[in-house]
């Protein structure tokens, strides 16, 4: 599963890796939890550009009878989310990149569970692949709410946890994307394990246990720590 993430890059970089004309200040974050507003991108469907749009992590499907149901919908397994009830009409129709530069997994051992900090070789921003929907509450708010796609780990992972979030390339935003595009048969593709050689991993204190813990400790390698 992916359930913490980071996100701490400038509005610039942010700008250049997702080819976005406006981007809010994006504050730093060490320690991305669910049912917080995190910064994604969607495609506007008449001009096709690429937007910024906050939404909540925990996907509320439109006809949820509350929205208490997001905090089981933060994942969505990439092997069945075609069929899945909460995810299929957003699968086909609402598409997004939910925005990061690394993410967290605990490894089991044998009395606790270490946290490890996984990203890219190059410390770039990257998206994972995301599904997003809007709820309407009986009182009239609506919430517009994300999930995170996962599938099998990759080599790098797999000594860690079964399972990592989608990471999509650069060259697959556009496919992911089109809202035009709503067949299994040409996404599905897009959903395998990230390539291994690509990324970088190591353990971290178990300061990011704690959702509040949000500092620049959260990722320092832990045989850095003093």
């Amino acid at each position: 599963m992916c359930g913490r993430y980071t996100l701490n890059q400038s509005a610039a970089a942010i700008a250049q890796a997702f080819h976005l004309q406006e981007i809010p200040d994006v504050a730093a974050q060490y320690n991305i939890a669910p049912t917080q507003i995190v910064p994604t991108v969607l495609q506007n469907p008449t001009s096709q550009q690429y937007e910024f749009q906050p939404l909540h992590w925990g996907l509320i499907p439109s006809w949820a009878k509350d929205a208490k149901m997001g905090v089981k919908l933060i994942n969505a397994r990439a092997e069945t989310v075609a069929e899945k009830p909460a995810f299929r009409a957003s699968f086909k129709r609402r598409r997004c990149l939910v925005i990061a530069d690394g993410f967290y997994e605990w490894q089991k051992q044998q009395t606790k569970k270490q946290p490890f900090y996984f990203r890219l070789q190059d410390g770039q921003p990257f998206g994972f692949a995301g599904l997003w929907d809007i709820w309407h509450s009986p009182q009239g708010e609506e919430i517009a709410s994300c999930t995170i796609l996962t599938t099998t780990a990759n080599e790098l992972l797999e000594p860690i946890h079964e399972r990592m979030p989608v990471i999509l390339a650069p060259e697959d935003y556009d496919l992911w994307l089109d809202t035009q595009v709503q067949t299994p048969e040409k996404l599905q593709p897009l959903l395998d394990p990230y390539p291994a050689e690509a990324m970088t991993a190591y353990p971290v204190s178990n300061l990011v246990n704690k959702p509040q813990h949000n500092s620049p400790e959260c990722i320092v390698p832990l045989n850095q720590l003093n």
